[in-house]
């Protein structure tokens, strides 16, 4: 077989080589569904995605023949630094065709990348963050991709735990059906009760305002950099970061679903869940043009699945049950504006108190998704 060579990116055409590898790989495979070229360009633009203001990073394609056979991105983020300590470098965006010379090819190029600037051990995937698309699927495959879910055929996990990875956190994917429950009879009494303490505490809740988008989203953030912070790979977002996001999400957020507690005007927990657009998308190839956008008009209201992106209460109010209130309130707007249900998480395998929740509400672990580790001391070593 013909030789893999590395190339590193360094103008817009090797940018649209990369973006358009998944395209062609995944083609055939109805359990995939092609993100938004337009996304992907802006997601990767170190002008317009602030997250680059304190990273630093290269993309490499793989090829043979000239054509792209692969791909990969080696990260180095100086406020994981900060947050996570350690020396760590991170890669993410790998796609591969079926090739063990593909996976070491690019392996050892984000490996060489980051050992030469210093790198003790390299992590990933992350795309570019936890926040992002992250892992890699090792079970699960039967399920179809979701909104911010990678999806991998099972080589992928194969060929990179016999280059030498190996497992630094399993992330689980819970899903619950939500309109399947009755909210007096199927919650755990404990629930309701918790639930019940927040509202005598005077804790309320509301939805998002989209008016708002980016003062909600900012609030949301809030939330989110304390309520998570214990968790391992967990870096506070940026304000930059935050208005982002919201530009981001704001054409696919539903307002029943996006939800805030509230107690005396301080926002003290939210709850973001997401609508499955990718079913709306799947139809798309991942254009807008020239018919794209009819098919994500036509096929929106056929959604009929969701994603609880995240959910978190501000550590001083966690004993008030704020968390068992949004259990409650997914549970009444499953069943006054649907969807029914979807996923939930991910929720890394070491959080018992969330995964005993999504237990104790009749949810099952559907997928789980693994970041891998390698040590920086030599690809070849580490793989020995």
């Amino acid at each position: 077989m013909r030789e893999v060579s590395i190339r590193p990116l360094v103008g817009k055409r090797d940018l649209k080589r990369f973006i358009e590898l998944p395209y062609r790989l995944r083609r055939d495979d109805p359990r995939w569904v092609p993100p938004l070229r337009f996304e992907r360009r802006r997601f990767l633009d170190p002008h317009k995605n602030p997250w680059f203001e304190h990273a630093e990073v290269q993309l490499f394609t793989a090829e043979r023949d000239g054509e792209v056979v692969g791909r990969v991105s080696a990260h180095i983020d100086r406020r994981w630094d900060e947050f996570q300590g350690g020396n760590d470098g991170m890669f993410g965006f790998f796609e591969a065709e079926d090739d063990p010379a593909v996976f070491a090819a690019l392996i050892e190029a984000a490996a060489d990348w980051l050992r030469a600037r210093g790198r003790e051990r390299m992590l990933g995937p992350m795309d570019f963050t936890l926040n992002d698309e992250c892992g890699i699927l090792i079970e699960g495959y039967d399920e179809p991709s979701m909104i911010l879910e990678p999806w991998h055929p099972p080589y992928y996990a194969q060929r990179l735990e016999a280059f030498g990875l190996t497992k630094q956190a399993d992330l689980l994917m819970w899903e619950l059906w939500f309109g399947r429950l009755k909210e007096g009879t199927e919650l755990h009494p404990l629930i309701h009760a918790a639930a019940q303490k927040s509202r005598d505490e005077g804790v309320v809740l509301r939805s998002m305002r989209k008016a708002e988008m980016a003062a909600e989203v900012a609030r949301f953030m809030e939330v989110y950099n304390e309520a998570w912070g214990d968790n391992w790979g967990f870096v506070p977002i940026t304000e930059a970061e935050v208005a982002f996001q919201a530009k981001s999400l704001k054409p696919i957020l539903d307002e029943n679903w996006a939800m805030i507690a509230e107690k005396d005007g301080e926002v003290v927990g939210a709850a973001l869940t997401l609508p499955d657009v990718e079913q709306a998308l799947a139809r798309m190839n991942g254009r807008l043009l020239p018919f794209g956008w009819w098919h994500f008009l036509r096929r929106r209201r056929y959604i009929d699945r969701l994603r609880v992106f995240a959910l978190g209460v501000r550590s001083e109010y966690q004993h008030l049950g704020v968390a068992a209130a949004l259990y409650e309130r997914h549970v009444q707007t499953a069943a006054a504006h649907g969807p029914l249900g979807g996923h939930m998480g991910w929720i890394l395998e070491t959080n018992d108190p969330m995964n005993r929740a999504m237990a104790g509400m009749g949810g099952r672990v559907v997928q789980k998704y693994r970041i891998y580790r390698l040590p920086l001391r030599g690809v070849s070593e580490a793989a020995a």
